[in-house]
């Protein structure tokens, strides 16, 4: 039971889907143009573009550029949503409409409002609009508002909205993060210090290996292919670590590389497909067989003089059984031995991972098991190797790092009080998940969000519907239309147009996930109306605390806004001069290239992470292990396409099951299933022949988030997208 998938990912096929892209936005001179511009890319974090010219990356590679760019630049080149829309669309009417329909409707231009009891929304003027949204606020208890924020907004954004939010009166300021990496930057700071990447971009030029762990590059990073396919021609080895055995990650076709284009580059040279949850057993087995192998796998020298709680990570190791591994990670010894022999060997190895690792209700306790690994060699603390997050949006990373967050880091809040005399909010600001179960629970009256789709990232679908409809008031700041300002209105909602960051008419500045800070230049807007993310932000607070310490006004530009990042966070000192050097920099003391870490000690920790106790599928009772995921066609919870090439898959309603598992249970290539958790059910789903291990399941999200629980992680708030408990049921 098969169904024919791709050669290889990449290649000629991106070529063309870039080229339809162009041909979206009107040519391909007009994209050429907007993406040669000096603006940071509004994808990936991987990042590109900035001072050194579009389609290059900090290291001023050229041409450095993917489909994922051209998508999301041909979403702001498109026209505008037509003036008559909400007249002839309700917003019943619109809550069916997939994520596709609704980015492809068409630039927003004016501020509409979504009145209580209306079925329509109806266009405001920007007068109107600044002065409901400020009114709302001053009628609003403080601590009765939340504030979130996507990655694709500015550092300056991002920074004056948290400040407003201080100002105001609270510290509910939470973003994008928990929902995704939030995992990673806790994981990695409770061990090493430090919660972002330890390595730089040219540090990959040196790898020799590289551990992919619950990562999807091909489709999520396509550009972090060119990294790969260069590690496999220096004579290095990249080990894939996925439950699905995904075919860009076996051979990828670099469109930027001729020889790769034509030929078609091997990735994966080992590919290891766990069981969903059993990554720590993997992780365990691995430095286990480091352990006990003859050959000096082991950094003594590093582990006694730079790292902590060895001992006891060791003997937790020597302790747990090779069938306990085997069972829960669902590799077998001798895989996991392999695998560590060819650790032992390398020279410099860097440790990638994505959502696949951070999505579980154990996802600190992943990161930090990879962590252990690194030690274990000395692969943190060096030049050419380390620990690397990848991260999805293209300003996720600089979005936390201003302090868009719920508790502000002990020196951001000293350098408030010294140098702006301002003080924070003594209170306990609450991350997503909790805002969302406080909403929900009526203990909201306002949210705030500035970019994103807030309810499309949620799980429990039907739950987020529900706590937005308990909310009085809710504000978006979008360039298009998405699944949140339908399923997520309150009871009152306005939604106020913005600049891309392409369009804004002075530079702004984002944060790569290798901590490199870019300036984008602004251009002309295509449009009339949309105005810029900091304009809409100030001209607001002036307006709510009309008796404030801060002139807001002076701040609707981003340049002073500069000059207050770089005096309150450490580490961005030279922001403050970057209106006139131009020279972008990499984040003070965030790359670890000595063993000197930012921990009280000094020195690196080793964790003991217990085993998950995750259930393993059963075909013949029907019962699986659910991870959702995002398609080649999509961004984030932005679906460009309903097809993804890379899987063979041309619709979204699908099940992509084990064909072993498919003969158990008795279902047919094409079966139309019934999908149910303890959350919610999806009916009418087209199950489909893929090659994930036996016992799992992949469904794609935000669609199937309607099944995911709000179980998650107790250490970083990060709900478990990826370990999900279902039972599949024959339609009809």
């Amino acid at each position: 039971m098969t169904i024919k998938l791709p050669s290889s990912g990449g290649g000629f096929g991106a070529i063309l889907y870039s080229l339809k892209m162009a041909n979206r936005a009107g040519g391909l001179w007009p994209m050429l143009r907007a993406l040669f511009r000096k603006n940071t890319c509004k994808t990936c974090a991987l990042g590109m573009g900035g001072q050194k010219g579009g389609l290059r990356d900090e290291k001023g590679h050229f041409p450095s550029v993917c489909n994922k760019s051209f998508q999301a630049q041909a979403s702001d080149m498109q026209g505008a949503v037509p003036e008559d829309f909400f007249e002839r669309h309700t917003v019943e009417e619109l809550r069916g409409w997939s994520s596709r329909q609704l980015e492809r409707a068409g630039r927003l231009t004016r501020p509409i409002l979504l009145k209580e009891g209306a079925e329509h929304y109806h266009p405001v003027s920007w007068e109107e609009a600044f002065d409901l949204a400020a009114g709302r606020l001053r009628d609003t208890e403080a601590e009765r508002t939340f504030f979130y924020a996507s990655g694709r907004s500015s550092n300056e954004a991002g920074f004056l909205l948290q400040l407003f939010a201080r100002v105001y009166g609270t510290n509910n300021v939470n973003n994008c993060s928990y929902y995704c990496h939030q995992a990673s930057g806790v994981g990695l700071g409770a061990s090493l210090g430090t919660g972002t990447a330890t390595v730089s971009l040219d540090d990959l030029d040196a790898a020799d290996l590289v551990f992919l762990v619950g990562a999807n590059p091909a489709s999520n990073h396509p550009r972090f292919m060119r990294v790969l396919m260069q590690v496999r021609r220096r004579g290095g080895r990249v080990i894939v670590v996925n439950p699905a055995r995904e075919r860009g990650l076996e051979n990828f076709s670099v469109p930027s590389d001729p020889f790769s284009l034509l030929m078609g580059s091997p990735i994966a040279s080992t590919y290891l497909q766990p069981h969903i949850g059993g990554d720590i057993a993997l992780f365990k087995g691995i430095a286990k067989a480091l352990l006990e192998s003859e050959e000096t796998a082991i950094d003594q020298r590093f582990v006694e003089n730079h790292t902590e709680g060895f001992e006891a990570y060791q003997a937790n190791l020597k302790r747990t059984t090779w069938q306990t591994l085997e069972k829960s990670s669902g590799i077998s010894q001798r895989e996991m031995e392999q695998v560590a022999h060819q650790y032992a060997r390398s020279n410099n190895a860097v440790f990638a991972w994505a959502m696949g690792v951070t999505h579980h209700a154990h996802g600190v306790g992943n990161v930090q098991s990879l962590v252990n690994l690194a030690l274990l060699r000395g692969m943190v603390g060096r030049e050419c190797a380390g620990l690397l997050p990848l991260r999805g949006h293209s300003n996720v990373q600089g979005i936390g790092s201003v302090g868009f967050t719920p508790a502000l880091r002990k020196a951001v809040v000293d350098n408030l009080a010294l140098r702006l005399n301002l003080k924070v909010p003594a209170t306990d600001g609450l991350d997503t998940l909790a805002c969302m179960e406080a909403m929900h629970e009526g203990r909201f009256d306002a949210a705030w969000n500035l970019g994103g789709n807030l309810y499309g990232s949620n799980p429990d679908s039907t739950f987020a519907e529900e706590a937005f409809r308990n909310i009085g008031f809710v504000l978006y700041m979008n360039t298009t239309l998405n699944q949140g300002h339908f399923h997520g209105t309150g009871q009152t909602t306005l939604l106020l147009p913005v600049l891309p960051r392409d369009e804004e008419p002075e530079p702004t500045t984002q944060e790569s996930m290798f901590n490199y800070v870019r300036l984008s230049e602004g251009g002309p807007a295509r449009h009339l109306g949309p105005r810029s993310e900091v304009q809409i932000i100030a001209e607001i607070a002036s307006r709510a605390l009309t008796d404030s310490p801060v002139d807001w006004l002076k701040l609707r530009h981003p340049a002073p806004i500069r000059k207050w990042i770089g005096e309150v966070v450490p580490g961005f000192g030279k922001i403050k001069a970057i209106d006139e050097t131009r020279e972008e920099f990499h984040i003070e003391g965030r790359l670890i290239h000595r063993p000197e870490f930012p921990t009280e000690s000094g020195r690196a920790a080793f964790t003991v992470c217990p085993l998950p106790r995750h259930p393993v599928g059963n075909a013949a009772k029907l019962k699986f292990q659910l991870m959702t995921v995002r398609s080649e066609g999509q961004f984030n919870t932005v679906v460009y396409e309903s097809e993804d090439r890379y899987r063979g898959v041309k619709h979204r309603n699908v099940v992509l099951m084990n064909s072993e598992d498919m003969e158990a249970a008795g279902i047919a290539l094409g079966a139309r299933v019934t999908v149910s958790s303890a959350t919610g059910a999806l009916e009418n789903q087209r199950v489909q022949p893929f090659p994930i291990k036996a016992g799992n399941i992949m469904m794609y999200y935000p669609e199937a988030n309607v099944l995911v629980p709000r179980r998650m992680d107790p250490k970083s708030k990060t709900p478990s997208f990826k370990s999900v408990s279902v039972t599949l049921s024959l339609s009809g």
